[in-house]
């Protein structure tokens, strides 16, 4: 039975992206099991994993990023912003998107110059404020300006500024060069991989590159989970 990306979320450790494989948890007898309350358990597990399980090296800002363009990363933003904001009282950012990086070095300072200290808009002037907490932030592109190295730099730096939390959709981490770009300035990335179409040999290479980016892999999520038994055999499990 295939499943969605959400219902089909299963994660590996943070300390080792290079195996694709998830921790499942054991269903409790008393409350049956569903694919549904399996995703909560999982991202819940993620949060807690990524953003508080290391005090010594605190995690703020994350990229997500897929290793190929179809994944739907999106999705899973939301729902680690979901999980997030009920975590903490601190405000929680998720941005979707980001735009490709310009190519072409004579528009490159023109596209600095607007972006410049102080030219960006207040993110949550021009953001969704989802509930108490939490915020739906644009994309760079999406507010009128082109995207370089540096003024990607410069928008991550005021989600840092305004909201303590903040959770970033990247572009194919194994198509392009803008998920290293924004790794190496957040806190760390989180690859997600699809159980029907990432190689392992492919995860591993996009992983090898980040880090000799020096770009802090944090971990993988492992979407379009497939469960092979009916969802009601489970619930009699």
């Amino acid at each position: 039975m295939s499943a969605s990306v959400f219902q089909s979320l299963g994660l590996t450790r943070t300390e080792d992206a290079s195996e694709v494989r998830s921790e499942e948890r054991r269903p409790s007898p008393a409350g049956g099991w569903s694919q549904n309350s399996f995703a909560r358990e999982q991202i819940q597990g993620l949060v807690r994993k990524v953003f508080f399980a290391n005090a010594m090296r605190p995690v703020r800002q994350v990229v997500f990023s897929a290793i190929e363009p179809e994944t739907d990363v999106r999705s899973i933003c939301r729902r680690v912003g979901d999980a997030l904001a009920l975590e903490t009282p601190g405000t929680v950012a998720v941005m979707g998107g980001c735009p490709r990086l310009l190519k072409n070095a004579e528009t490159q300072p023109e596209v600095e110059e607007r972006l410049r200290p102080g030219t960006i808009p207040p993110l949550r002037r021009i953001s969704t404020r989802v509930n108490g907490n939490l915020w739906l932030v644009p994309a760079l592109g999406r507010i009128g300006n082109a995207a370089t190295t540096a003024s990607l730099h410069s928008y991550l730096g005021e989600l840092r500024r305004e909201f303590e939390y903040s959770i970033v959709e990247g572009p194919a981490a194994g198509e392009s060069t803008e998920a290293t770009a924004l790794a190496q300035f957040a806190d760390g990335i989180i690859l997600v991989l699809s159980a029907h179409h990432t190689r392992r040999v492919t995860a591993c290479r996009v992983k090898d590159a980040l880090e000799v980016a020096q770009a802090r892999v944090l971990g993988t999520v492992l979407c379009d989970r497939v469960f092979p038994i009916p969802e009601g055999i489970y619930r009699r499990l």
